[in-house]
């Protein structure tokens, strides 16, 4: 049975002598103990299972086996089932060294020889009662993290299942994205959400903080952007309206850097604004750079901020990379941080590649960059044009 925590010491003595049960009685109340007395094997397991105590005084030999303890030590099985942490004292008056190891090598915790020293006896009942407190209440800790842990691995993959399986198909684009948490649950946060025949808009997001927190924030920045971006003029107006939203909804503190973008792919335009977030890089065919960084403030501080928008055309050959800080401020065993300019550099080496090729180049120059992967969370998405 598992025990609870109480403000008195309940202690299950057992042996089949009455006048023992008598004497170990008046000792251990007049020293503040709650007792139950039993006189049989089936008795303890019966009390184990039905009440819980701090600590067992159990005799090794009752009245079938009066100097093996065989009926002691064969309970002890048994009462780890119901109560692992639960301290066993063993006594008897048949005591020897290699009957003393195989109790504690059973599961007793120890050994107490009749007649015994009723001081002796006192200071280790206490002794083994802190030591089962101290070691139930360990256990209790380690299954709360186990169920947090359990938690956490679920929150995971519900927040897994809110990125889109799939990137949208464009005429002449191609889309391909990253994610990964520090941990089981992150605050980055990528969307790809279709609009009309040729169109789409691209959302790369970066909560502030991690794990749980930065999780439940970025769930309401993922419902915020689709509720509004079907009924959007622009990516300005968009990220006005959530952030209006966020600004309503966001703890004094928090805040969020969006970039939003509207691109066509039958006209190869690309029509963003940039809410406070590490800027996208656009790699011309010819290996010139533009920073996507015209818009306005971080979301859910300010709330009638103004968004400025750009429009631009994408020509062939051209990539486009949207990130979040945990790609590029990956740090080495030299603490160097990784940075904008390798990053820049990395992806006009590879511009000749597609889509999937450059995102999965670019990781695996990265994650050998810092020894031991990705610190924070990352999101990554590589927009080729063909």
């Amino acid at each position: 049975m598992v025990r609870t925590e109480t403000e008195t010491t309940r202690i299950l003595i057992a042996d089949d002598q009455a006048d023992v049960l008598e004497a170990l009685q008046i000792l251990l109340k007049n020293d503040g103990f709650v007792i139950e007395a039993v006189n049989s094997p089936r008795a303890v397991l019966e009390a184990l299972e039905n009440r819980s105590f701090d600590v067992v005084l159990l005799d090794m030999n009752y009245a079938r086996d009066t100097t093996s303890g065989g009926e002691g030590l064969a309970m002890l099985p048994r009462i780890r089932q119901l109560d692992d942490t639960l301290p066993v004292v063993f006594m008897t008056a048949w005591g020897s060294i290699d009957l003393a190891v195989e109790t504690m090598q059973g599961g007793g915790r120890d050994f107490v020889q009749k007649p015994w020293d009723n001081a002796k006896l006192l200071k280790t009942l206490r002794r083994q009662v802190e030591e089962g407190r101290r070691m139930r209440a360990m256990k209790q800790r380690q299954q709360a993290s186990q169920q947090l842990l359990r938690e956490l691995e679920e929150a995971g993959e519900i927040q897994r299942r809110l990125f889109p399986e799939s990137m949208p198909r464009l005429p002449g684009l191609e889309i391909q994205a990253y994610w990964r948490p520090a941990h089981d649950i992150g605050g980055d946060y990528f969307d790809a959400i279709r609009l009309g025949d040729h169109g789409c808009v691209l959302c790369i997001a970066d909560v502030m903080g991690k794990g749980l927190p930065a999780a439940l924030l970025m769930s309401n920045t993922q419902a915020a952007v689709r509720a509004t971006a079907p009924g959007a003029t622009g990516p300005g107006d968009a990220c006005r309206r959530i952030n209006r939203i966020m600004a309503e909804n966001t703890a004094s503190g928090q805040f969020v850097t969006m970039f939003y973008a509207m691109l066509d792919g039958a006209a190869r335009t690309l029509w963003y604004t940039n809410a406070g977030h590490a800027p996208p890089i656009l790699i011309h065919c010819d290996g010139t750079v533009t920073r996507l960084n015209d818009g306005g403030p971080v979301l859910g501080v300010f709330p009638d901020a103004q968004y400025a928008e750009r429009r631009m055309r994408l020509e062939p050959g051209d990539r486009l990379a949207l990130f979040t800080d945990g790609v590029t401020e990956v740090r080495n065993s030299k603490d160097e941080e990784f940075g904008e300019d390798r990053w820049i550099d990395l992806l006009r080496q590879h511009r000749a590649l597609d889509a999937g090729s450059l995102r999965q180049a670019a990781l695996d120059a990265v994650e050998s960059f810092a020894d031991r992967g990705f610190q924070d969370d990352a999101a990554l998405m590589i927009v080729s044009v063909v």
